[in-house]
């Protein structure tokens, strides 16, 4: 405001003595653009939480894949089916899904969660800006 008030630009009303400029497109963009660097900077964090909820689910049915083919490796190697064959390769996929499901769900519930915060936030961020602008157009800026 400070810079504002002492800018080459502004005139003195005679009516009022309220300085006054001549254009707000400067500021409206230099607040546009910070706006949009600060929700930016809020989604970047997002990343790790979307690429987890999004891979932990296939992770753990490759690990799945894995430990069925390791129990068919195992019968076709000793020609027998019984459970003590089988049993470590379906136990290991077991895990693998578990991991992956472990991994995946929170991360999408806690994506979720953020991305609602970061949209109110940009709301709650855009409205003062509304005001902001509004303040400034008022006591700031000649009517045209």
């Amino acid at each position: 405001m400070k810079k504002l008030a002492e800018s080459p630009h502004l005139t003195k009303d005679a009516e009022n003595l309220k300085p006054q400029l001549s254009g707000l497109d400067n500021i409206e963009r230099v607040i546009r653009k910070t706006t949009e660097a600060e929700v930016s900077q809020m989604e970047s964090r997002l990343t790790i939480l979307a690429t987890t909820g999004s891979t932990g689910p296939f992770i753990g049915l490759f690990g799945t894949v894995w430990g069925i083919m390791g129990s068919f490796h195992k019968i076709g190697a000793t020609g027998n089916a019984s459970l003590a064959v089988v049993a470590p390769g379906i136990s290991e996929a077991l895990v693998a899904t578990a991991i992956g499901l472990a991994a995946a769900i929170p991360a999408v519930v806690m994506y979720n969660n953020f991305v609602a915060r970061i949209r109110k936030e940009e709301i709650e961020i855009n409205n003062f800006t509304a005001d902001f602008l509004n303040i400034i157009k008022r006591n700031f800026f000649k009517e045209t």
